[in-house]
């Protein structure tokens, strides 16, 4: 059961007032033991559920109910609602349906039941009664059947079907009574909000928006007035959390990062280029936060090829000039051992040392590294997951570098920065993140962006193919071969079996290997680790030069010699995952291309997506254009570790309620003592991991 322990001040958290019943366990319900509860559990996607993940499921869609009073033939395939009367049961022998024969007022109509408990039929189903049914109308050798249909009086009654995403694992009619039953155990809480916003925005009370969902009173539609006071509720939430949170690290002390300078200005002395305006705002921003004695949590967002790697690095080397040591940890071996070559390459003529740090170093290696690490002479360090793990000791550690930030979890985010108490955040995305999502995800973080792209970086011409020329692509990469390229070839799938018409990044790398032989490799999600790791680094090392890859490679591979790529079925993909993907090339002096194969005939949404992508290479845009057209749910192409997920609310169309929610917790948390109510509203929106959340970003 989900408490907002943190609010308590580490006393021991106790229920609030009000919240007894709504997080009371399903088998409370009269009919619900294990075996049930263990069905709705998957259902509900939730290991030990209570009442509040009852309600909280709400209803996919409210269908109107028309009764038919004929059926006609282009009802066959489609649900219908009709009054029929029970004539007989026939035998059954063995294990064959159960069929019962029934009349419509223009004909005959049989029920069938597969596998069907006989006596429930045989109650429900008496011959003589007359009684409204649903259900999907067939022919089978000449004669109308519905399948497995439902008492449908109570739909007929209300003129609506209201529909829930629920699977094989429960019935519709069965969920609808545990959930007028969940409805009659909890109470109307009490109001959270200020009450001139609820008069102002028209909305219901909680718990009756609750109810006016899954009864169907209104659809399950962003702008219906209880789905916005769900969301309004959801985001207020979230942005209280937030709020409480920030003010509690603002007490926190850390160490205040001054450094000399001369480190600073002998990098840069040896750039090849002077720092773009971008590159000097944003290290600016950080210099000035890591000199104060809180702990810094910023966000530097970056387009591909800004230069984010340049800034991280100045920020590192304040953290040394002050006596203290910084590390950069990465999401891949790949990428760790291609930054620390970054890292090492820059600062050997300052006479730093760079530290590796992954879980496939030789032993010898690794001691030898974590004693330095340990003895605080390793002031810099670049590592993967190897360096949160328990006998990895950074005492001095007052700067923490997360690469590629939403590829870690929470937990292991938190885990390196505990490595020095109080030490200073970084985190650094290529991913760019709507203004919305920031502000619903950190609520007021800090953020610099990289809005220009350093001089020498190739431009990527973006063209869009149809599918039909396909051959002529083939034929392009084996000639970019030839002439010694390398490239990557990216599919939606791993494998036919779970594509079906998606196209499969096993099929398609069996067909480019026979055409083009040992320079073709692949990598995607499902192959272990280590072979993955193997095939990124021949690849960057030319052993392999063409690459055929699902969207494991959209982040976190940095191969400065890949110069094209090959999208097949571009459609399938979001505006910013292309962004990522295209990234992927260009990355060195060599001007790059990126072919988006498509399969037509496009939609106007995918129309519109390639279309923008052929013609704009801002990634802040590309990532605003994708909230509006793809919904804030598919937005990154990948599930952001550790970010909350939204039940309720829409970020496209609930933009101006985040505004709300996010006034109105500033207000809450400068008001003195949170209120029950309030506290009530946090433990039903699971919170109580917010402390974590902000800390490790």
């Amino acid at each position: 059961m989900a408490r907002a322990a943190f609010l308590s001040s580490g006393r021991d958290a106790t229920p609030t007032d009000g919240a007894a019943g709504w997080f009371a366990p399903l088998e409370t319900l009269d009919g619900v033991g294990p075996a049930l509860a263990r069905r709705l559990a998957r259902v509900l996607g939730v290991a030990r559920p209570c009442l509040r993940d009852l309600l909280f499921h709400l209803p996919r869609e409210v269908r109107a109910v028309e009764p038919r009073g004929r059926l006609l033939p282009e009802d066959l395939g489609r649900e219908v609602v009709v009054e029929v009367e029970i004539l007989r049961h026939r035998a059954v022998r063995g294990r064959a349906p159960l069929r019962i024969e029934a009349r419509t007022a223009d004909g005959p109509l049989d029920l069938v039941f597969f596998r069907a408990r006989r006596p429930l039929v045989a109650r429900t189903y008496p011959p003589g009664r007359r009684l409204y049914v649903a259900g999907r109308l067939v022919r089978f050798r000449g004669r109308l059947e519905i399948h497995h249909p439902r008492p449908a009086a109570a739909e007929v009654a209300a003129g609506r079907r209201v529909v829930w995403p629920l699977a094989a694992e429960i019935g519709a009619g069965r969920f609808r009574g545990l959930v007028e039953a969940a409805l009659a155990r909890v109470p109307e809480p009490p109001e959270w909000h200020e009450p001139a916003l609820v008069r102002r925005l028209a909305l219901p009370g909680f718990r009756a928006a609750l109810a006016r969902l899954q009864r169907g009173d209104e659809p399950p539609d962003p702008d219906a007035p209880a789905r916005r006071r769900l969301a309004l509720d959801e985001l207020f939430a979230l942005q209280l959390a937030l709020a409480l949170v920030r003010r509690t690290r603002a007490e926190e002390r850390a160490p205040a990062l001054v450094g000399d300078g001369r480190l600073v200005r002998a990098l840069l002395e040896r750039l090849p280029h002077a720092p773009t305006r971008a590159q000097r705002r944003a290290f600016a921003e950080i210099r000035a936060d890591l000199a104060r004695p809180r702990p810094m949590m910023r966000l530097l967002q970056g387009d591909v090829g800004s230069g984010k790697t340049l800034v991280a690095l100045l920020a590192m080397l304040v953290a040394v000039e002050a006596g203290h040591q910084a590390v950069l940890m990465a999401p891949t071996d790949v990428l760790a051992r291609q930054h620390a070559a970054t890292l090492a390459r820059l600062l050997a003529p300052l006479g730093l040392e760079v530290g590796l740090l992954t879980g496939r170093d030789p032993a010898p290696v690794r001691r030898r590294t974590l004693a330095a690490l340990a003895g605080g002479r390793l002031r810099l360090c670049v590592g993967t997951h190897a360096l949160f793990q328990r006998e990895v000791e950074i005492p001095r550690l007052a700067l923490a570098v997360v690469d590629e930030q939403h590829r870690f979890g929470v937990a292991q985010r938190l885990a390196l920065v505990a490595k020095g108490p109080g030490a200073h955040l970084l985190m650094l995305t290529a991913t760019p993140i709507p203004r919305t999502r920031l502000l619903c995800w950190y609520g007021d973080i800090d953020v610099s962006r990289l809005d220009e792209r350093p001089p020498g970086r190739a431009p990527v011409t973006t063209r869009v193919v149809s599918e039909r020329r396909r051959d002529e692509v083939v034929a392009a990469v084996g000639r970019a071969l030839a002439r010694g390229e390398r490239g990557y070839w990216i599919c939606p799938a791993v494998a036919p079996a779970e594509a079906g018409d998606i196209a499969a990044a096993e099929t398609r790398f069996a067909e480019l290997r026979a055409r083009f032989g040992e320079v073709v490799g692949m990598v995607h999600g499902a192959l272990a680790p280590t072979a993955r790791e193997r095939a990124l680094r021949a690849f960057a090392a030319g052993r392999l030069r063409l690459l055929v890859a699902t969207t494991v490679v959209e982040v976190g591979v940095d191969v400065p010699e890949a110069a094209f790529m090959v999208v097949e079925q571009a459609q399938r993909f979001g505006l910013a995952q292309l962004h990522q993907l295209r990234g992927r090339v260009g990355r060195g002096t060599r001007p790059g291309i990126c072919l988006l194969l498509h399969t037509p005939p496009l939609s106007a949404t995918a129309r519109r997506r390639l279309a923008l992508l052929r013609t704009c290479d801002d990634g802040f845009r590309i990532a605003e254009e994708d909230l509006a057209l793809r919904g804030p749910g598919e937005v990154l192409g990948v599930q952001q570790s550790g970010m909350p997920r939204l039940r309720f609310a829409d970020l496209h169309h609930h933009r101006d309620l985040l505004a709300e929610a996010a006034a109105e917790a500033r207000r809450a948390v400068t008001a003195g003592p949170l209120v029950p109510s309030r506290r009530l509203l946090l433990e039903l929106f699971d919170h109580d991991g917010a402390r974590d959340l902000l800390r490790a970003g």
